[in-house]
């Protein structure tokens, strides 16, 4: 008679999955202690300052950077998708009319779960990864558009077109405006776009690799990528950075209203990463974005940034409190003309190409993620009362 099978006793890790290593990939890392995170081989910030968009994207899709007939074709070809169906278009005034309140970002996820099945997108465990791949470019070039006529209903406007004669981040400007940018506020939003495609294992690329491991279509990977982005732990920060300037208002209730904050055990929005000990790349290249732009707010920020940074140090010595991203993304895309209402939707606008990136690679391992959890309940079996 053989031995009663027994399951495989579950494996302690820390809360949140923290510095759990759950796969290898090969699309770019965040290295919190040196302030560096890197796309494939190439540092994201060196792509930010030296590529455009496109570019970008085709490296985290292809693995290498295009030479100059590869990033003229990928442009064209990624253009050519901007423009969405006829059945999609007719029902983003409904969408943008049932998410009033909640906004551009909501109605996304209701318009991409109708742009795949109005696509046929298949699951990814049915098609071979050249299909895939052609799929997540449709989407990743459909959702600026989206989101920029979901904006633009939910104000009482008229969406406005895509063009192809433009480059990725003027044509959403431009479609977020209904005026073609300068070229000054393009190249800052595209910068700020690169720097924003990929960064590490976060909360919403862990979602939609664990999604894409069930081989569901890629819509739906999205879908709930773009779920875990609207949490206000993960996406929702850049407007409520600048909602921390406008709360001091001027230069003499700086330290006041720190202090009163921090003592009060609030938040300051804008400083801390879960990741880096020191500063956040992201932050300083914005930084010095906004210090091109110049001006009083730039002035009010940086103030506010170093004073932050001082007083955190007096009253929780130990910690290192830089700002993140979040806060001179804020700044930029303010000085840019974006409504604070689209600063998380322009995020995501980028973001979608590294969860893209992330749902090819995770398709192509076929083993379903699927962790355990320990059971802290009354011990059963109990037996069942009466009724």
């Amino acid at each position: 008679m053989s031995a009663p099978r027994t399951d495989p006793a579950p494996l302690d890790v820390p809360r949140g999955l923290a510095g759990v290593v759950v796969t290898d990939t090969a699309l770019g890392d965040v290295r919190g202690r040196e302030g560096f995170y890197h796309y494939r081989h190439y540092s994201a910030v060196d792509l930010a300052g030296s590529r455009g968009f496109e570019d970008v994207w085709y490296l985290m899709f292809y693995g290498e950077l295009p030479d100059r007939a590869e990033s003229a074709a990928f442009a064209a070809r990624t253009a050519g998708s901007r423009h969405l169906s006829a059945e999609v278009r007719a029902a983003l005034p409904a969408i943008a009319r049932a998410g009033t309140v909640s906004g551009p970002l909501a109605g996304l996820r209701s318009a991409l779960s109708l742009l795949g099945a109005a696509a046929g997108l298949r699951p990814v465990y049915d098609i071979p990864a050249e299909r895939r791949r052609e799929d997540t470019l449709a989407i990743c070039a459909a959702v600026p558009t989206l989101l920029t006529a979901l904006h633009r209903l939910g104000q009482g406007l008229e969406p406005v077109e895509p063009r192809d004669d433009l480059p990725f981040a003027a044509n959403y400007l431009y479609m977020l405006t209904g005026t073609e940018p300068d070229a000054a506020r393009a190249s800052a939003v595209e910068r700020y776009l690169i720097s924003t495609i990929d960064h590490g294992f976060n909360a919403s690329t862990f979602t939609a690799r664990v999604v894409a491991s069930t081989g569901a279509d890629v819509a739906a990977c999205l879908v709930a990528a773009v779920g875990a982005l609207s949490g206000p732990l993960h996406g929702g920060a850049p407007s409520r950075a600048l909602d921390t300037l406008d709360a001091i208002g001027t230069p003499d209730r700086i330290d006041s209203w720190i202090r009163g904050q921090v003592l009060g055990g609030g938040r300051i929005m804008g400083f801390g990463h879960p990741v880096y000990r020191t500063e956040d790349p992201r932050s300083r290249m914005l930084r010095s974005i906004a210090r091109e732009f110049g001006g009083p707010l730039v002035d009010f920020a940086v103030e506010v940034e170093q004073r932050v940074e001082a007083i955190l140090a007096e009253l929780k010595p130990g910690r290192e409190l830089h700002t993140n991203v979040e806060f001179y993304a804020g700044v930029v895309m303010e000085l840019c003309g974006l409504p604070r209402e689209m600063f998380t939707p322009t995020f995501c606008a980028a973001r979608v190409v590294g969860w893209s990136a992330n749902i090819l690679e995770q398709a192509a391992d076929p083993k379903i993620i699927r962790p355990a959890a320990r059971y802290t309940g009354t011990p059963p079996p109990q037996p069942v009362p009466p009724v």
